[in-house]
């Protein structure tokens, strides 16, 4: 009991570790989506799908579980998360089709979905007191910054170390045990109420009009995340002619590290100012990125990942604490559920109409149309939000809250 204890007081850590350990599985195939391509003779449409079916498996996962780690607690949900990501890294490791590729990708978004709530819950409910007040922010760094982390790793691996196709999968099968040990040394901190059932998905009146302007900007910032883990590695090779798989993977990685780190700068900014100036930095990414690939640049490549994390981090994460500052307590969690929900239909839908416009117009041309349409709807936010600042005290689309800015953003659970 004493050394169980003893354990327990680093359950924060514990978690926060598990969190992004089954994060970093779910964007490892970035750099080997080229690999599979040539191996499996299919062309970019293909890969858009695949991408895709992880948000498929998310959406499943946060529409059919989001609410069982109250009911059931918290350890068994991220368990069952664990056992998704193991068997993902498996069916990679063993694939040899396009349908089996799928299934790692359903299955990589189910750990991901039963992860996403639950593990931002439990490691808000883990923390000490010292840590309280930033225990919201960690778990938004570990979570964003897990998925950084791995395009990075299976770029580097794919690139410098032997059997460029399972080797990836084979450590993150080892991360997925080490985070299994660290739930199981864990405390548990759901209360355990409530019902089974599936998970609502509404928004009250009153954060209507901020929910939509949000979500939109929400929207934008996740098709672009979408594009970068998608097609970034194409975008290197096939218009900029590199084919440096590390380099493929720093590039995919970077839109979520920049963003990781735009959340937390952005964390005390007024919600209605940092949506607005997400927006305009997001327009600025697009514009970065559109002049990249028409010229084939790769310095503007990079430039265009990191400006468009910036944008993505600060717009999306202030404009869920704006939505969840408009909402009442106990409907914070069928609002965020609903607000990520609009998020990963954007990194599926939009990635497979690039697909689709790569295989029409070509990749060069299909990037420069999806950079323009992504700075068109984040302009559109932008300029709702300014002209409501402008004609009215109290606009309808106002991001700004009666109460001061809270850093602890509510995950589906």
């Amino acid at each position: 009991m004493p050394l169980r204890m003893s354990v327990h007081r680093y359950s924060m850590a514990l978690l926060a570790y598990a969190f992004a350990a089954i994060m970093v599985g779910t964007t490892l195939p970035t750099p080997m989506y080229a690999l599979f391509a040539e191996e499996l003779h299919f062309h970019v449409l293909t890969t858009t799908i695949i991408f895709a079916a992880y948000a498929g498996g998310v959406l499943a996962a946060l529409l059919l579980f989001g609410r069982w780690s109250d009911v059931v607690g918290r350890r068994p949900v991220l368990l069952a998360g664990i056992t998704m990501a193991a068997a993902s890294a498996v069916v990679f490791v063993l694939a040899d089709s396009v349908p089996e590729l799928l299934i790692g990708r359903v299955l990589s978004g189910l750990s991901a979905g039963l992860f996403t709530g639950t593990a931002t819950a439990a490691v808000i409910e883990a923390a000490p007191a010292a840590w309280r007040g930033r225990a919201a922010a960690v778990a938004s760094v570990v979570n964003i910054g897990g998925l950084g982390l791995g395009p990075v790793l299976a770029g580097v691996l794919v690139q410098y170390a032997p059997r460029p196709l399972d080797l990836s999968f084979v450590v993150h099968l080892a991360l997925t045990v080490a985070a299994a040990v660290a739930v199981l040394c864990s405390r548990e901190t759901s209360p355990r109420q409530g019902k089974l059932g599936l998970q609502r998905l509404a928004v009250p009146v009153e954060a209507r009009s901020v929910f939509v302007v949000a979500a939109l900007a929400a929207f934008a910032g996740f098709a672009v995340t979408g594009l970068f883990a998608a097609v970034a590695p194409s975008f290197l090779a096939e218009v900029i002619g590199i084919g440096n798989h590390a380099l493929a993977g720093l590039i995919a990685g970077t839109i979520f590290l920049t963003s990781a780190v735009a959340q937390v700068v952005a964390r005390s900014m007024n919600p209605e100012r940092a949506v607005a100036l997400g927006c305009a930095i997001l327009i600025a990414g697009m514009a970065t990125l559109a002049v990249a690939l028409h010229v084939g640049s790769l310095p503007g490549l990079i430039a265009a990942a990191v400006v468009s994390g910036i944008g993505q981090g600060i717009s999306f994460s202030r404009g869920l604490a704006a939505v969840s500052e408009r909402t009442p307590p106990d409907r914070r969690a069928e609002v965020s559920s609903t607000y990520f929900v609009v998020a990963y239909v954007a990194i599926a839908v939009p990635v497979i109409g690039e697909g689709l416009a790569a295989q029409a117009w070509g990749l060069r041309t299909s990037g420069v149309v999806f950079a323009v349409a992504v700075a068109v709807l984040a302009a559109g936010c932008l300029i709702a939000i300014l002209s409501a600042s402008t004609h009215s005290k109290n606009p309808a689309p106002q991001l700004v809250s009666e109460h001061e800015p809270t850093d602890a953003v509510p995950e589906p659970r």
